[in-house]
């Protein structure tokens, strides 16, 4: 009886471990195949989207700046930089104070006198 069991055991070993790599196939495939009819969903609603008058006249406005014959457009740029958070620094804060060999003050002084007292251009001459 115990050869029969160890023979039943060698026997169906490997056609258990192979239909358990298939299940687990198949279950992958169930996935891939859900997230792809999720995709072709949203492509089709886009496209329906994009067969409505109204949706593509409004991105033209929004993305290509257009505007219906007798409006009035107006463009807002900002120019102001997009400043990054800081990241913390996590490099130790030295209790020595650190004195500088350059007069910061006399530079800036220097400077806006410079710019200050600079001859004017000639105007140009128009013919």
């Amino acid at each position: 009886m115990m050869v029969v069991l160890i023979l039943a055991v060698v026997v169906l070993a490997p056609s258990l471990r192979t239909y358990a790599e298939q299940r687990q196939q198949i279950s992958q495939l169930s996935a891939a195949v859900a997230d792809q009819k999720a995709e072709v969903d949203q492509l089709t609603s886009q496209r329906e989207r994009w067969n409505d008058r109204t949706y593509v006249t409004t991105q033209a406005r929004e993305r290509l700046s257009y505007v219906l014959p007798g409006d009035i457009s107006f463009l807002v740029i900002n120019d102001l930089p997009i400043v990054a958070p800081l990241e913390a620094d996590t490099s130790p804060v030295s209790t020595n104070i650190q004195s500088t060999t350059i007069d910061w003050l006399g530079s800036l002084f220097a400077s806006t006198m410079t710019a200050g007292l600079a001859p004017q251009a000639p105007a140009p001459v128009v013919p």
